[in-house]
């Protein structure tokens, strides 16, 4: 199947989806069903961590948080900081490939290249629309982003002769947990999550051909995390060492409210174990580590942290690691 024609039958599939939600959920899943009428071959998934660290002031020793799933020539890309396409680049990555975007929650280290990574594509080869996903407002985000960057966009329209950027760029919001999307290559399914003060927040479950990847973004210990990671073969989680709690805020003018936020709103490295276990997952992925910029926490000083409470096999995410 070609690119145009698989857009043309995902558009559709959006359409039947939003109908879909106007419905009731229980319409969803024969929905979706739709959207695998043609599948092709299964195809080999590739998990690339593109940015771990956590928290929105940059880190030298790490990006910000953005990860992607590449199966067979497409490229999709969950959550955008800070330098997201930089790091596709390193990643060899293309920017025409994106097909999809995902957006956990609009706290600015997740999305604050977000417009910026779809502009950036689209200077380079990006030629077909992508549906990007995610809380409100983002449908608001994205027309005052094309505002904002009007000049250059009309400049590179007449100067360039490339194509508008406005209809490559097609925002969905969602409010609800359940099937986000459905191609030939995968499904992915959302569940909010816990992370106040921000609501919604979601995580994702990608079910590919050949193994389930799930992203957790933003949380505390969600319930219905548990049940969206229930069975995958990798779960991608933030992670939070409370040792390190301190130091990290010590210079911080209002350290009482950030300690609070951090401890209602993320995830221990106990935690973390234990909720892998729970779901029953067979590789737990750290990432958005917090601290992210700390030399002194080593893989080693994550990894003890951490095993206690989970015995599959365990990962300590790296900028750029390929899984």
């Amino acid at each position: 199947m070609d690119r145009r024609t698989d857009r043309t039958r995902r558009r559709l599939l959006a359409a039947a989806l939003a109908a879909g939600a106007a419905l009731g959920t229980r319409a969803l899943p024969a929905l979706a069903a739709a959207g695998t009428a043609a599948s092709g071959p299964a195809a080999r998934s590739r998990l690339i961590l593109l940015g771990t660290a956590g928290g929105p002031t940059p880190k030298a020793l790490r990006a910000a948080p953005a990860n992607a799933v590449v199966v067979g020539d497409a490229v999709y890309v969950v959550d955008c900081g800070n330098g997201v396409a930089r790091q596709m680049a390193l990643a060899g990555l293309s920017l025409g490939a994106i097909g999809d975007v995902f957006i956990t929650h609009h706290h600015s280290d997740h999305n604050a290249d977000y417009g910026n990574l779809l502009w950036l594509a689209w200077a380079a080869d990006l030629r077909h629309p992508v549906d990007a996903w995610g809380p409100p407002p983002l449908k608001r985000m994205t027309r005052r982003f094309l505002q904002l960057n009007d000049t250059d966009i009309r400049t590179r329209i007449a100067d360039e002769g490339r194509p508008p950027l406005a209809p490559l760029i097609r925002p969905h919001e969602l409010r609800h947990g359940g099937v986000v999307m459905r191609d030939d290559r995968v499904k992915v399914t959302a569940a909010l999550v816990e992370h106040p003060p921000m609501t919604p927040a979601f995580a994702y479950r990608f079910d590919c051909p050949d193994r389930s990847i799930v992203f957790s973004g933003d949380t505390r210990p969600s319930a219905a995390l548990v049940e969206l990671a229930r069975g995958a073969d990798v779960l991608v989680h933030e992670v939070m060492y409370l040792p390190a709690l301190e130091r990290l805020i010590a210079s911080e003018a209002q350290a009482a409210r950030l300690r609070q936020h951090l401890l209602d709103s993320h995830t221990t490295t106990e935690q973390v174990g234990r909720l892998a276990t729970q779901a029953g997952v067979k590789t737990l992925v750290l990432t958005h580590f917090v601290p992210g910029g700390d030399a002194t926490l080593t893989d080693e000083v994550w990894r003890e942290a951490v095993a206690p409470y989970f015995k599959g096999e365990l990962v300590i995410g790296r900028d750029l690691m390929e899984l």
